[in-house]
């Protein structure tokens, strides 16, 4: 972000001022930091996670914000359509609807055996895990899913679902766009090679700390191309005017290292597929 602000003319602590808070994925520090930050009275807001978008967007604030990293702005209501926003919110949405059966088909192909999947996400409020389920229903049908389970509550159940899987035959993980295993993602891919379980991520970050799969896209582009909204809207742009800009561009990752832990085999055809395998 300062970097793609710094190119633009701005200069940090000069006259640009940045006031950040970090939540880890933490709905009630969420809510709490986004009250903080709309008492200053900032020009402009950038949100990075659903959690934090969704914070902000209950305060009602009227402040321009840009967000990234938040997945179906339209369902949530924090725009009305992609092309004109048509309020004081606008930004970068990384994740599709549709990629949810697209994670379940990758899911598939690594490990054929899979009957049952777990959707891994914080369900507290602010989560948009919805605009997936829909998707990854239909294609969990096709491909022989019988059962998908979900966390309840709150992200206390995240670890008791995984742990629950560990004696369930057949099994696999789905873990869905979410700041709080993000945040955390050393842990959670610890806690899933621990249970043995086949699982695709969102992010590539997963894999870096040891995760089998992840199919997403590259979160440096979408941070720099959010930074250059945030640039145009303290230029004096419109949120309303500024289409929100939904991802072209998706990478595959996969690592070998895991799914020798795993005993699986990965298919020479998603080796080839791959935009890059962690050995």
């Amino acid at each position: 972000m300062e970097e793609v602000l710094k190119a633009r003319g701005w200069t940090i602590g000069g006259d640009l001022q940045i006031e950040y808070r970090i939540t880890g994925g933490d709905t009630d520090l969420s809510q709490r930091y986004a009250r903080e930050l709309l008492a200053l009275h900032p020009d402009a807001l950038f949100a990075t996670t659903n959690t934090s978008m969704a914070a902000l967007h209950a305060e009602h604030s009227s402040v321009p914000t840009v967000f990234a990293m938040v997945s179906d702005p339209i369902g949530m209501h924090y725009v009305e359509r992609f092309s004109r926003p048509g309020g004081n919110v606008t930004g970068f949405t990384p994740f599709e609807p549709s990629l949810g059966g697209k994670w379940v088909s990758l899911l598939k192909e690594v490990a054929p055996n899979v009957e049952h999947i777990g959707l891994i996400y914080n369900p507290e409020p602010g989560n948009n895990s919805a605009a997936f389920h829909e998707a990854i229903g239909n294609v969990a049908k096709r491909v022989g899913i019988i059962s998908i389970e979900t966390p309840v509550g709150d992200a206390s159940d995240i670890h008791r679902l995984i742990r629950s899987f560990k004696d369930e035959p057949k099994s696999g993980l789905i873990f869905l766009p979410d700041a709080l295993t993000s945040e955390q993602s050393n842990h959670f891919t610890a806690l899933v090679a621990d249970a043995r379980l086949p699982a695709i991520y969102p992010l590539r970050l997963y894999c870096a700390a040891g995760g089998l799969m992840s199919y997403g896209v590259n979160i440096q582009k979408m941070y720099m191309g959010a930074a250059s909204y945030v640039d145009r809207v303290l230029r004096g742009a419109k949120p309303a005017e500024l289409p929100v800009q939904a991802p072209t561009e998706f990478e595959l990752i996969v690592n070998q290292k895991a799914a020798r832990r795993l005993g699986l085999a990965l298919p020479s055809t998603l080796l080839a597929r791959a935009d890059e395998v962690i050995e």
